[in-house]
């Protein structure tokens, strides 16, 4: 019987370590785009990536930023 990895005594799933990569088009610079760090243009999309365990709290944030999500797909990893 395996177990599964744990982190302070706490289950950790394969896929908390999964990367995703989201396109999004539409953000606009304003003062919370202007914090962050990469850059944001009007005319085309952004690369963000995002830990699986937060995906839905950044699909929020894209949202109530004005942006559009147009492709999320996972971060290829060396080796697979």
């Amino acid at each position: 019987m395996s177990r599964q990895p744990s982190l302070m005594g706490t289950p950790v799933s394969i896929s908390d370590n999964r990367i995703f990569v989201y396109e999004v088009e539409g953000l606009r610079q304003n003062d919370q785009t202007q914090n962050q760090s990469y850059p944001v243009r009007n005319s085309s999309t952004v690369m963000i990536q995002v830990p699986y365990s937060r995906m839905n709290h950044e699909m929020r944030r894209i949202t109530r930023l004005g942006g559009k999500i147009v492709n999320i797909r996972p971060l290829a990893t060396q080796g697979s």
